[in-house]
């Protein structure tokens, strides 16, 4: 049955693997589970509403992407997105949590259309392989500096932006623990390792009294405050409209480089550099998005803390549907879930960050209006703390440079179109 539903032989891959792999993914993502509610509460959402909505948003969107695409690739509310919708949609402007739940709808729905057209295809396939390689760099550099945060090795610093935090706290010294662990089981390639470093971090974390124990299993709250609660009328006044476009951008982009560069680890891609079913994996992720709407929480999306389990070897969707159903077990063992740390899948994330800066190797550095705006997107994602805004500016770059430098001919009429789209956002949608 396995083998007929996600063709495990053709991938090089095993049910174990793939267990194993989705086993890793989830315990990487599994803090959306606490953070979602905690960020969306904000806005004056149900707590106990949003924690069902987001496993459930979580389990369909990754069954989806498991069984329709057969892709590696897990899914629920992004994080950033969720920030956006509490503290600027609805904080600073002013909307309802309906109404923006109503505009998170109208996004995916406009997702799905450019999915159905392949519109969203193409701009993927259109984006140059440089780029390509500079957007997983810049992802896996992301995610460091977000590891790095949530353990508190990096903090802010208003006279030097940032600056090295307390090194002899706990989660500090337990992140760094947990690298070191991750690195060496990597090195000895024991399967499962980044799964079994993260839990044995939690386990010291325990033992010294840092990781609180509530209990393994609790019945989950009802989803009725927030199910079908969108305001879509709403969502359709004038002023909404640049609301529902930044969500529909973000998402678009954002996903969009998390597939590459999951895609690009598992060397999923075709001898073109092309992702295999893409639009099916495009579908998935804005099919998830409407769903969670529906349910109550903001928009679902691709996420690459899948890039762990595909260093863990998954490659097929088995892996995506693996974390689906852990999700819906989290529903009945909240507690236990939420003894994992931040800290504690700290050295995952820093793993991840290595295997994906490796790509840059490929660029051709003697040609400096190539690898120009690589620099570019690898270092303009972490420093402005966003993968849209990282590959925005590289594009602009991209074409920037190439114009100026007499190589106008190396850009096709898609980078040219993208170009301008990211320059056009950039002046009228500007943060």
């Amino acid at each position: 049955m396995f083998e007929k539903l996600f063709k495990l032989n053709e991938h090089g891959t095993s049910v174990k693997t793939e267990l194993i792999a989705g086993t890793t993914t989830f315990l990487t993502m599994a803090y959306i589970i606490f953070v979602n509610p905690q960020m969306l509460s904000a806005a004056g959402m149900d707590s106990g509403a949003v924690f069902v909505a987001t496993c459930l948003a979580a389990a369909l969107g990754c069954f989806i992407m498991g069984f329709y695409a057969n892709y590696p690739v897990a899914l629920a509310p992004g994080m950033g997105l969720n920030a956006f919708f509490s503290f600027v949609v609805v904080g600073h402007m002013g909307y309802s949590w309906q109404v923006a739940l109503g505009a998170v709808f109208l996004s995916g729905i406009c997702f799905t259309l450019l999915s159905l057209f392949k519109i969203r295809e193409w701009i993927i396939n259109s984006i140059p392989m440089a780029m390509r390689k500079g957007i997983a760099a810049g992802i896996g550099l992301f995610l460091a500096l977000i590891a790095l945060k949530n353990a508190g090795i990096v903090i802010s610093n208003p006279p030097t932006l940032i600056s090295l935090g307390d090194m002899h706290a706990l989660p500090a010294i337990l992140a760094c623990v947990g690298f070191f662990l991750t690195i060496a089981l990597a090195h000895y390639r024991v399967k499962g390792g980044v799964m079994f470093a993260i839990l044995a971090i939690t386990l010291i974390g325990f033992l010294a009294g840092d990781v609180e124990y509530n209990g393994i299993m609790s019945m989950p709250p009802s989803i009725a405050p927030t199910l079908l609660q969108m305001d879509i009328a709403g969502a359709f006044n004038v002023g909404m409209i640049s609301i529902v476009f930044a969500f529909l951008f973000v998402d678009l982009f954002d996903t969009s480089g998390t597939l590459i560069a999951v895609a690009d680890k598992g060397k999923l891609l075709d001898k073109e550099g092309n992702l295999p079913r893409l639009n099916r994996a495009l579908l998935a992720d804005s099919g998830a998005s409407i769903a969670g709407s529906m349910l109550g929480t903001s928009t679902t999306t691709s996420y690459i803390e899948s890039i762990a389990g595909v260093a863990e070897g998954g490659r097929t969707g088995l892996t995506a549907v693996t974390v689906g159903l852990l999700f819906l077990v989290a529903l009945f063992f909240a507690p236990l879930a939420g003894m994992i740390p931040a800290y504690a899948t700290t050295g995952a994330l820093l793993y991840v960050a290595v295997l994906m800066v490796e790509g840059l190797k490929t660029i051709n550095w003697d040609d400096i209006t190539e690898a120009a705006p690589v620099v570019v997107v690898t270092l303009m994602m972490p420093l402005t703390f966003s993968i849209a805004n990282g590959i925005s500016l590289g594009f602009i770059a991209y074409a920037a440079i190439k114009v100026m430098s007499g190589k106008a001919k190396d850009l096709s009429a898609s980078v040219w179109f993208l170009a301008a789209l990211f320059l056009a956002k950039m002046i009228f949608f500007p943060g």
